[in-house]
């Protein structure tokens, strides 16, 4: 009777224990249910895998994960812990009592401690450091995504996998680094390359910070980070092959070269030709070409200035670099609202002191630009890495955010208000072309004028929207298209000041400044 008894009750727990499991593991629970539970034991920590797994392409994965994270690292376990289920697999790691460093290895159904598995698909090496007078487990977790992974931030991700290490509190800035190895599956397009990346679960983004890629082969990839959370490899776009940064190299510095000559030159024409200094145009073709002069001074030697000991010097050139590409840009801009004042407004316009104004803004705005970077934080100039693989740096801009906002937010600008010019020049001069009643010469020096605003508008900063609209990805062909014409800007500018002296003699019939800038006193 006893022993009937015995079974009996050892029958009505193994019931009650899987009712149990079978009720809050059902997939209609929600998933934030997982995060109220009190008793951190191994079957409901399993439950809740088993629910991650389920809406991992529906969630947001950074919330997520953050959730999963805080579960494993309060989960009650007396030894080290394998817990699989599909798409997960996670190991909790008891930490030996001596601090010495230690290598956990997973597979798509295991996860062990310094002891190799087969088809092993991740290998992680702990370092000493990380280990000193650590209490708490060492969890690991390996993410096995779907797929057809749809997530916006993870959709090149390299084997769908991402792999989790975290001790139960914030570990950054490891001098003694961790090192991921991860196995690929499938070989690499020659078109990407592979980045070492973490999931950001706090702010929600995905970012490259404290982790590098440190081999590479058809078979591995190993990422050595300086801090714990989840990481992965992100295949994306592959830099310029040796040769072609070569050859772009050479084009920037020859091209540039060329253009700071025939600029020197141009504005020493200026200078020489009593004619042309008394013509407005003439003369915003010049401030334009002296931002184009300074831009090259500081642009050709920047490189060096990176190389040298010397932060004063590096600082000197980023800042004088970045003040004559914003003149740069200015001045672009002013060129298209001159035009446009010079045929559209041509009877209509009368500005006092006009030069002077836009001497102001061309000169004026750029400057007021740099100044309030160098209030906020002089450091924001200095020695910053113009490709992935930081090999080679410049004197520039260090702050990403102010370089968007402060460059290419300001070339956007003028960008857009040189074609709005340009379409309200060409609207114009359609009205002209099929008036009726205009004279055969009229229409024919239209013509000419238009021919001259469509190149000065090629000339004078649209082929620098090349780069703008192919921001994210940049083809290589866009790349020696955009560092001949713009190399050779200076040059072009110096081509044009030719031509029109050679046809002075036939414009000298015509008022050679539409826009008369009187600076009479006040």
């Amino acid at each position: 009777m006893q022993r009937k008894m015995f079974w009996l009750v050892l029958l009505v727990g193994f019931y009650t224990m899987d009712s149990v499991t079978q009720v809050n593991c059902k997939p209609t629970d929600c998933w934030n249910d997982c995060n109220e539970f009190k008793d951190r034991s191994v079957a409901k920590t399993e439950c809740c895998m088993k629910r991650y797994s389920q809406g991992i392409t529906e969630w947001n994965i950074f919330k997520a994960t953050q959730i999963l994270e805080s579960i494993l690292e309060e989960t009650e376990v007396n030894q080290t812990t394998n817990i699989s289920v599909p798409c997960l697999v996670a190991l909790l790691h008891k930490p030996p009592n001596d601090s010495r460093s230690i290598e956990i290895y997973a597979n798509s159904t295991q996860a062990t401690s310094d002891v190799d598995v087969s088809n092993r698909a991740v290998r992680v090496q702990l370092p000493a450091e990380l280990l000193t007078g650590l209490n708490s487990s060492i969890v690991f977790c390996m993410i096995q995504m779907p797929g057809n992974n749809s997530l916006p931030d993870l959709q090149n991700l390299c084997d769908n996998r991402l792999v989790g290490i975290s001790v139960g509190r914030n570990v950054a800035g490891l001098k003694q680094r961790i090192n991921i190895t991860m196995s690929i599956a499938s070989a690499i397009n020659e078109s990407l390359r592979p980045e070492c990346v973490f999931l950001n679960t706090t702010s929600g983004y995905v970012s490259t910070q404290g982790c590098e890629m440190v081999e590479y082969n058809q078979t591995y990839i190993t990422c050595s980070c300086d801090h714990l959370t989840y990481f992965g490899v992100l295949l994306v776009s592959a830099d310029l092959s040796p040769k072609d940064a070569e050859i772009l190299f050479y084009i920037t510095y020859i091209g540039c070269g060329i253009s700071l000559f025939a600029l020197v030159i141009t504005v020493g024409l200026f200078i020489i030709n009593r004619k042309l200094r008394g013509d407005d145009s003439k003369k915003i073709h010049i401030s334009l070409a002296v931002a184009l002069i300074l831009l090259n001074v500081h642009f050709l030697p920047s490189q060096a200035a990176a190389a040298s000991s010397s932060t004063a010097l590096c600082r000197y050139v980023a800042l004088l670099l970045h003040y004559s590409l914003l003149a740069s840009f200015t001045w672009m801009a002013l060129e298209g609202f001159h035009l446009y004042l010079l045929l559209v407004k041509v009877f209509n316009v009368y500005v006092r002191r006009y030069l002077l104004k836009l001497s102001v803004v061309g000169w004026g705005l750029p400057a007021v630009i740099v100044s309030v970077v160098v209030i906020i934080n002089k450091d924001t100039y200095g020695r910053t890495s113009v490709d992935s693989s930081n090999t080679t740096e410049v004197c520039y801009i260090t702050d990403d955010n102010v370089k968007m906002v402060t460059t290419v937010g300001m070339f956007i600008l003028v960008f857009i208000f040189n074609v709005i010019m340009l379409g309200v020049v060409i609207k114009w001069f359609m009205g002209l072309y099929f008036h009726k009643q205009r004279r055969q010469s009229e229409r024919n020096a239209a013509k000419n004028k238009i021919c001259t605003l469509l190149v000065l508008i090629v000339l004078l900063g649209l082929t620098w929207g090349l780069i703008f609209f192919s921001l994210g990805q940049v083809n290589t062909p866009v790349l020696y298209i955009f560092c001949i014409v713009n190399c050779l800007q200076g040059f072009f500018i110096f081509f044009y000041f030719v031509l029109t002296l050679k046809n002075a003699k036939d414009s000298a019939t015509m008022p050679s400044t539409d826009i008369q800038s009187h600076s009479s006193k006040t």
